[in-house]
């Protein structure tokens, strides 16, 4: 009899921990990472020379926003290899329609992209605001904005910002998380002041290590960014890369990270590349 509640009682224990287990899993399951990545280097603006792509393979995003979108010859299938060795072949990735263009936004995801689009960029020849439906864990959906607004130009960015609310709201996006990220180009974050009307522009913004929130490559000014809705905002979590937290976030410079080997295989190299002007900005959330 002895033995029997023995047995018993470990079958029941185990059974918890499986509970337990399968709640963690869970946990980390609903856990998403978010980046904004213009991170092209040398003469080309493409991600051919690698630097940026060992930057993706080091802080394993779930969900890219991306600038400068080329590899390669710049084919769906160079750029489905580009996907491919940075993230893995789960992942999925989107372009805009008229991708020929000069400099082209898209959006990554480890998640199941629903639909996908551009909303025309009226002050930018070259590229417009990609958008993707993303099917994130839990009820809601995700809509990805993928944008690079104009450099050095505070009026035509606040205009670029003013256009991208006007699609937003054309859109009706009101049962959905909203991400808008990218590329601002940013000297003062004033600029983009008319997204605050879908996206929350104010408060504590990622920083690197020595608490610099600046990400262009001189770490003088705001120019990358991640912002969201306040369903959203309401999720944030810390990020945690190995032994290092970042409550709000990290802004990623391999000249500053340290240890990289938790963020293996970047070089201190890499974000010092030739012609690499932006540093990644990562954001975790854990949406259930």
């Amino acid at each position: 009899m002895k033995k029997l509640i023995l047995l018993s009682t470990s079958f029941f224990v185990a059974l918890a921990l499986s509970f337990c287990l399968m709640g963690v899993q869970q946990a980390f399951a609903d856990n998403v990472r978010i980046m904004a990545a213009n991170l092209t280097s040398g003469n080309s603006q493409n991600y051919d020379p690698g630097e940026g792509i060992r930057i993706f393979q080091g802080l394993k995003p779930d969900i890219v926003l991306i600038q400068e979108f080329k590899y390669k010859d710049d084919t769906l299938e160079d750029l489905r290899d580009l996907v491919d060795l940075a993230f893995g072949d789960d992942y999925n990735f989107s372009i805009e329609p008229d991708f020929e263009n000069e400099l082209p936004n898209g959006i990554i995801s480890r998640f199941p992209i629903i639909d996908s689009g551009e909303w025309k960029d009226n002050n930018m020849p070259n590229r417009d605001f990609a958008w993707a439906k993303i099917d994130v864990p839990g009820d809601m959906d995700l809509i990805a904005v993928s944008v690079h607004l104009k450099a050095g130009n505070a009026n035509r960015q606040r205009l670029e910002a003013e256009d991208l609310v006007a699609a937003i709201e054309n859109e009706g996006i009101t049962q959905e998380y909203l991400v808008i990220g990218g590329d601002f180009n940013t000297r003062s974050r004033t600029a983009i002041n008319p997204l605050s009307s879908v996206v929350n522009t104010s408060g504590l913004y990622p920083v690197d290590q020595a608490d610099d929130p600046d990400t262009n490559s001189k770490r003088s000014k705001p120019y990358d960014a991640i912002y969201v809705s306040q369903d959203l905002e309401n999720l944030e979590i810390t990020l945690k890369i190995g032994s290092e937290s970042f409550p709000n976030g990290l802004v990623f410079d391999s000249r500053v990270y340290e240890p990289l080997d938790e963020v293996a295989p970047i070089k201190v190299s890499d974000s010092a590349a030739q012609n690499m002007q932006h540093m990644a900005v990562v954001r975790d959330f854990n949406i259930q």
